[in-house]
């Protein structure tokens, strides 16, 4: 009787990007991949759309309403081992983020229906609670853009169309901080108190905690907005989309010396340190969107692959929350962000 060879399994040896929320794209390699009739992929049950696919190496994009972790390829007869990968569940939608959520002491996570130009609203700003629940938290705030949390976990709201910044009561009442701020999109402290204000028409405002106002910093105007955070060794880094197609992340020194961090991303917008330095820009590379990385060595790399993704922010348990043109998305990532202040 001859001797009949027994099919291998596909083998997967490493699968690109670390994480996606639905409409990124994994690049999984391994070996015999692709089956006899053609290449299976699967998040848990859901079946994935194959974009790409050979023996070594298949491209896919993750599919609506995914949340499993574990990705398999082949049929359930003929299965590779489940690889877990990074996926985010979406958590919120019907919304307007143009820059970052913030996530609070509480795990309450922060929000905004920015709106168009001179729009208003219903809703201005959202809080999902810990547990999850959507709720409306601040109306009739004119097109609310950055959000910012201070030392005692208050938080600001600064609006492009009134050139202001607010300072939001735990009932959701608003106040003026601050005014006269041009065109005021990203806001952030430092960990002295002082507020900075990114003007997108080409100013970076210092904004004291008397309110006393200086000019900290002069930056190319954006299209977009300015989006600020704090680095690990106490520098300002921001982002502002421009015309060019190879945009840079900015560094500011305290005296207020500009210079540039990382050269290379595609219209780059939100972003956020962990706790090892790393910065997490929402931007492309490479023409792949989504999250990248770039460690404090300069060297980028895809860290998520997604759509429209416009902020990020940490939150506990070593996940991180993006916001998109309309949604907000939890996806474990295994890090912990840096303390904001």
């Amino acid at each position: 009787m001859p001797f009949r060879k027994t099919e291998s399994r596909p083998q997967i040896s490493e699968v690109t990007p670390y994480a996606a929320i639905p409409g990124g794209e994994f690049r999984i390699r391994g070996k015999g991949l692709v089956a006899p009739e053609r290449a299976v992929v699967r998040f848990g049950a859901t079946s994935a759309s194959v974009v790409i696919g050979s023996d070594s190496l298949l491209i896919v994009r993750v599919p609506e309403g995914v949340t499993a972790d574990e990705l398999i390829v082949g049929s359930e007869q003929h299965a590779s081992a489940p690889y877990t990968c990074g996926i985010g569940v979406q958590i919120a939608e019907g919304l307007h983020p143009v820059s970052n959520p913030v996530v609070d002491q509480r795990g309450n996570i922060y929000t905004t229906f920015s709106g168009s130009p001179g729009q208003k609203a219903p809703v201005s700003i959202y809080k999902v609670e810990a547990g999850g629940t959507l709720m409306p938290f601040v109306v009739d705030l004119m097109n609310p853009t950055g959000l910012a949390l201070d030392a005692e976990d208050a938080l600001y709201a600064s609006s492009r169309h009134e050139g202001a910044v607010y300072r939001i009561s735990a009932s959701g009442s608003f106040s003026t901080y601050v005014e006269g701020m041009g065109i005021a999109t990203g806001i952030v402290f430092d960990r002295d108190g002082n507020l900075y204000v990114g003007d997108r028409s080409g100013t970076v405002f210092k904004v004291s905690r008397e309110r006393q106002i200086y000019v900290f910093a002069t930056l190319e105007p954006s299209l977009a907005a300015y989006h600020l955070a704090f680095g690990p060794e106490g520098y300002l880094y921001v982002t502002g989309p421009t015309t060019s197609s190879f945009d840079s992340v900015h560094r500011i020194a305290p005296d207020g010396h500009v210079e540039t961090f990382y050269r290379g991303l595609g219209r780059p917008q939100g972003l956020a340190f962990d706790v090892e330095g790393n910065a997490y820009v929402a931007a492309s590379l490479g023409g792949r969107r989504g999250v990248v990385r770039i460690s404090q060595e300069r060297k980028a790399e895809l860290f998520l692959s997604g759509p429209s993704i416009v902020g990020l922010a940490f939150a506990p348990a070593k996940a991180m929350i993006l916001a998109t043109a309309n949604s907000l998305f939890r996806v474990r990532v295994g890090m912990a962000g840096r303390p904001l202040l």
